[in-house]
């Protein structure tokens, strides 16, 4: 097999019905588009995965409470098998074929990107007046985060990573700091409620490690991702007949019918694990008190 090939792989995270469901058409995709390119993904049913050639299943069992900062796992898990690993949401499609070699920079690519000083305007204009109270103190939460840091959220080199796709490269071994401050802050962030904030924990995590972050065109990967294509048909910047066969495989998958009785079994193991996940990051967190409560 070509080595340029296998320097890289695709990488995501898939727990539960749903997005195991979007994985394995991701696996196709990739299979079809990048032959011979592996797709690495932690789930908590790998063994649905087995008949994926393409696919390097791994057993995981859900960490954050948000489950959003899980996907430390998988770039940890990724970049101790190759040298590159193109993060993706399972529920992107990959359209297009992709050359034999593509040349990644040390660090982080990031589809999509911009300063905290930019990004922080538009986390909050971007709400009605109702929910701007509860951003603003998100905001306040990454402040602290940064002081505790010694990091300068003034500072235009501090880049918001939008999560749903970005690279990263082995640079130095400064990748595995940037996994530890990851999870360091990650647990700060959901300590205090913030959960959904893993676009800005990559990039103070990546700033603390020295990882240098970049934005990159990836002209060479087409994707669809729903709301970006949403976003790009209302713009007039995209055909709706081109794409109307991955929204609709998007939500056969997304408004699947399930019983009562499977409702309330989903229902009942989400608050246990959500609980016992709670137990265990306050666990966690005494053990630095001084970074997490004072």
């Amino acid at each position: 097999m070509n080595q340029e090939v296998q320097s890289f792989c695709f990488c995501s995270l898939a727990l539960g019905k749903r997005y195991r469901s979007h994985a394995f058409l991701l696996a196709q995709d990739i299979e079809q588009h990048s032959p011979g390119t592996s797709l690495i993904i932690l789930t908590d049913k790998p063994q649905e995965f087995f008949k994926y050639p393409n696919v390097l299943a791994f057993k995981h069992r859900q960490q954050s409470l948000g489950c959003y900062h899980d996907k430390r796992f998988v770039i940890a898990k990724a970049l101790s098998l190759f040298d590159t690993c193109i993060f993706v949401d399972a529920d992107i499609r990959i359209l297009a074929k992709l050359p034999e070699k593509i040349t990644w920079l040390p660090g982080i690519t990031a589809r999509s990107c911009a300063s905290f000083v930019k990004h922080n305007q538009v986390y909050i204009d971007s709400v009605n007046d109702l929910h701007k109270p509860k951003r603003i103190k998100d905001l306040e939460i990454l402040s602290k985060i940064a002081q505790n840091l010694e990091l300068d959220l003034e500072d235009t080199n501090l880049q918001f990573v939008m999560e749903m796709l970005f690279v990263v490269t082995r640079q130095d071994d400064r990748e595995t700091e940037f996994i530890k401050y990851w999870e360091m802050i990650a647990l700060y962030c959901e300590l205090n409620g913030f959960y959904g904030a893993e676009g800005y924990v990559i990039g103070l995590a990546a700033a603390k490690a020295g990882l240098p972050v970049r934005w990159g065109a990836m002209e060479n990967i087409i994707y669809f991702k729903d709301w970006v294509e949403r976003q790009k048909i209302k713009r007039g910047q995209a055909n709706p007949d081109a794409t109307l066969i991955y929204f609709q495989q998007h939500e056969a998958i997304e408004y699947q019918k399930n019983s009562i009785f499977q409702k309330l079994v989903r229902k009942i193991n989400k608050r246990i694990g959500y609980y016992y996940r709670a137990l265990s990051l306050r666990l966690t967190t005494l053990k630095n008190y001084k970074f997490y409560y004072r």
